[in-house]
């Protein structure tokens, strides 16, 4: 299966590529003018470690702030491009501007000036990758032609690398300029001027479409509380994705412990190979940066792209950084005092590691986020870049750090004419050893990562799917927002009205005490949420949150229903067992069939120990389209076969499974979900069109015993049509639901336990307002 679509045209990469030039060139550069601080404007340790960490910290400060910002700009020009174009003269502006330092101004001067300069330098930075990067990611949906756009981009920017080494020649030749403060103080200008046109690129040719239109989060000052909270809760949502957070933290090591000692090279080159002699060491410095660049330029990236084509991201990524270790470890044997150009032996290995790595991880970001908008039903790449990139530069900010920490503990003095001893050795040991342990720690984590081709393309099948499906007529068995779908008769209006008298004059107490009595009688089941506030699905639940949940609920109901059996959802049926209730435990299923089958394994053993009455085996998974009806009959009779003393079924809509006998023919319990609220039926006939959807798969069950799995009433939010959320009304919707199932002897579980925070951004405020209890554990009645 292939989600090939149409190729991005060459001209369109290389605009994207240019962009990536300035990208590389503005740290590259600051990289290499860093050196100055130490080596000729007298900065401590701890004044280097303090000017490359406190920027870098407010950069990842601000770009998730900037994503949100660029995935919800409502434009002409679209979502990008306008912030790409003003981030790229801020950008430049603030570079020239950063580094006009002068040898007679005061350390201390110097230090905060530089230090103001930098903290407007980045600000200009965010405004510009954060977009930038996020225009890469949209460029294309297929998974080859990710990683093209991504390479050539990469293949451009490596320039940068190749260039800017350079800068150390023409610093720190008198010939050039009479001291490195005032070259740098003009070459800062050159590439500030330059650079910042590049960057400007992208926002002019690469082209986007309106957003005028779009339904996006407001950005008005009004809104700032909300937008603040949705940033923090896209950019947990987004880092719970198992895939991403393993992307993000593996960059982390290897950039980060690369970028620790990069900085040592000029410190070793002159020092080690040439006994401080900076004007001896000549071009070996530049040469190491500069060829390196080039060989990842020519060499990696392309063995690097064909890789990924061949054996995969992931493959790709686990060879090149096996390569690099080699490079990393030759490197400690080959600075040789009096042969210089035995380095350039270890630089065709070590260059595959920063070499291969964005290439590779931002192709496999852009494949995330597809299974990001699978999940939340939103497309968030400038939330993905800005946190992606908020491990890098906060990787860029320890680093510093770190560089600084380590000059202070192995004794090493820029302005001394003789090194301490040891401490020169002490910069080459850290050199080739921690760039080994951060790409070791991240082979680590990567081993099992498993967005490969096959599962994207199953992934953009299915959001293809969703998108198809929005857009064609909608059908009373598609979705539940679609107007009732059962009438009622004569009879069910005398019924209605009957029942409405009940309610009618009653006040809010007067409802709370006959709720109160219903309360008391107990439920025959609830439906559990186990989820706290701020926590999302993925996230691992603790054991003392589901045993404090379920002790709040377990005076009050018969069963309790789970709905997986993966991240701590395993620990509620053994802990409501342990407080007398009976179970029905569900696996969830989805289109990740590597997770619908530890799913499985996960009921099946729990099940095997005892601890399930009744197993479900997928919730819904037919009315979202993820699954085929014979899938899930694949994996109902496969869980019937490893426990067959055990009732097991599967849980649709009542619509649904009234249109499908084989779901029904293969369930030893017909298990249905009924919402009068989503057909937008009004509160005064709720419970009677409850009545009517149970009569319906009750029709088309037989002699099977029909459950009612999920039913319930939100009590705030948005209406749906003529079903209006409110605190009353939930309240005369339960009492009445629960009255009439126990009156007929049908077990019914009520939708929910506990209100679910994490559904707001999905279904609005009515998503997360079904619950008896709060989202702090109060009764709400």
């Amino acid at each position: 299966m292939s989600t090939k679509t149409t190729s991005v045209p060459m001209g369109q990469k290389i605009a994207f590529g240019v962009g990536m030039l300035a990208n590389q060139m503005f740290p590259a550069s600051l990289g290499i003018f860093m050196v100055v601080l130490v080596q000729n404007l007298g900065f401590p340790g701890w004044m280097w470690g303090i000017v490359y960490f406190l920027p870098r910290v407010l950069d990842a400060v601000t770009d998730p702030i900037m994503g949100f910002i660029s995935d919800n700009t409502k434009s002409v020009w679209g979502r990008r491009r306008q912030y790409v174009f003003l981030g790229a003269i801020v950008m430049g502006v603030t570079f020239s501007v950063m580094w006009q330092l002068y040898g007679e101004n005061s350390v201390n001067y110097n230090f905060i000036y530089f230090l103001l300069g930098s903290f407007a330098f980045y600000i200009g930075l965010t405004i510009f990758s954060v977009p930038y990067v996020a225009m890469g990611y949209e460029m294309s949906e297929d998974f080859h032609e990710r990683t093209q756009i991504m390479a050539i981009a990469q293949w451009i920017g490596q320039w940068a690398w190749v260039i800017a080494p350079w800068f150390w020649v023409i610093m720190y030749d008198p010939s050039w300029f009479p001291n490195p403060e005032s070259a740098t103080r003009t070459l800062a200008i050159w590439v500030g001027v330059i650079f910042a046109i590049c960057a400007m690129v992208p926002a002019i040719f690469i082209k986007s479409k309106s957003t005028l239109n779009e339904n996006f989060s407001p950005l008005t000052f009004n809104a700032i509380g909300d937008s603040l909270s949705q940033i923090l809760r896209g950019f947990k949502e987004a880092f719970s994705s198992t895939p991403f957070r393993k992307l993000c933290i593996s960059t982390f090591f290897i950039f980060n412990a690369f970028n620790t000692v990069a900085g040592f090279v000029f410190f070793i080159v002159v020092w080690h190979l040439f006994n401080g002699d900076a004007g001896a060491a000549g071009y070996w410095t530049p040469i190491f940066g500069s060829v390196g660049a080039l060989v990842t330029t020519f060499i990696v990236i392309p063995i690097v792209a064909r890789m990924s084509r061949k054996i995969g991201k992931k493959n790709a990524f686990m060879v090149s950084q096996g390569i690099a270790l080699i490079g990393y470890a030759s490197l400690w044997f080959l600075f040789v005092p009096g042969k210089p150009w035995m380095f350039i032996f270890s630089l065709p290995f070590h260059s595959f590691g920063i070499g291969s790595l964005f290439v590779l991880m931002m192709s496999m970001t852009a494949d995330v986020i597809d299974l990001d908008e699978l999940n939340y039903g939103v497309r968030r790449e400038g939330v993905f870049g800005a946190i992606y990139w908020y491990m890098v530069k906060f990787g860029f900010a320890i680093a510093g750090g770190l560089s600084g920490v380590i000059l202070t503990v192995v004794g090493f003095d820029g302005n001394a004419a003789v090194q301490p001893e040891g401490a020169v050795d002490g910069l080459r040991l850290f050199f080739s050893g921690l760039p080994m342990l951060g790409t070791l720690a991240a082979m680590y984590l990567m081993h099992d990562y498993d967005v490969d081709e096959a599962r994207a393309n199953e992934i953009r099948e299915e959001l293809k799917r969703r998108k198809e499906a929005k857009k064609a007529p909608s059908t009373p068995y598609t979705d539940y927002q679609t107007g009732k779908i059962i009438t009622l008769s004569d009879a069910d209006q005398r019924s209605v009205a009957q029942l409405q008298t009940r309610f009618q004059g009653k006040s809010s107490l007067e409802l709370k005490a006959m709720f109160s009595q219903m309360f008391e009688s107990g439920f025959h089941g609830l439906c559990f949420s186990p989820y706290l506030e701020g926590q999302n699905i993925g996230d691992t639940l603790t054991e003392e949150q589901i045993r404090r949940r379920i002790e709040i609920i377990a005076p009050h109901t018969q069963w309790v229903r789970s709905f997986s059996c993966t991240d701590g959802n395993e620990l509620i049926p053994k802990i409501a067992r342990e407080k007398g209730l009976k179970t029905m435990v569900g696996a969830w299923l989805g289109v990740d069939k590597a997770k619908n089958e530890a799913e499985i394994a996960q009921l099946i053993r729990l099940a095997k120990e005892g601890l399930v009455d009744i197993a479900v085996v997928g919730n819904e998974v037919l009315l979202r389209n993820e699954l085929s009806e014979e899938e899930v009959l694949g994996y109902l009779n496969s869980v019937k076969q490893a426990i067959p003393n055990v009732s097991v079924s599967y849980v649709d809509t009542y619509f649904q499974l009234s249109q499908r006998p084989k779901v029904i023919e293969n369930c030893d319990l017909v298990l249905a979900n009924c919402y009068p609220f989503w057909e937008g039926c009004s509160i005064e006939q709720a419970p009677i069109y409850l009545q009517k959807m149970y009569e319906m798969v009750k029709s088309a069950a037989g002699n099977k015993e029909v459950i009612i799995t999920e039913t319930g009433w939100p009590d705030s939010g948005e209406p749906m049509n003529g079903a209006v959320p409110s605190e009353e009304n939930t309240m005369k919707y339960l009492i009445a639901s629960n009255e009439w199932a126990k009156r007929e002897n049908i077990a019914l579980f009520t939708f929910s336990s506990f209100d679910e925070p994490w559904k707001v951004h999905h279904e609005g405020e009515v998503g997360q307002s079904w619950g008896i209890w709060d989202k702090n554990e109060h009764l709400k009645y």
